[in-house]
């Protein structure tokens, strides 16, 4: 990492950056979606939107 050119830190500093911002902001609807769309387990009432906001 000390043989990069100052411009080879930027460009990798600005990848890091995009991949945390995406992280970050993709982590939890992507773990809303994925439980949606596998669904409620057995014996449990089904998902839906409005009874896990006004419940």
């Amino acid at each position: 990492m000390a043989d990069m050119s100052p411009e080879a830190k930027k460009r990798l500093s600005s990848v890091l950056k995009l991949v945390r911002v995406t992280f970050q902001y993709g982590f939890i609807p992507t773990v809303l979606y994925m439980g949606f769309k596998r669904g409620a387990d057995e014996g449990m009432p089904p998902l839906e939107l409005a009874s896990i906001l006004w419940g």
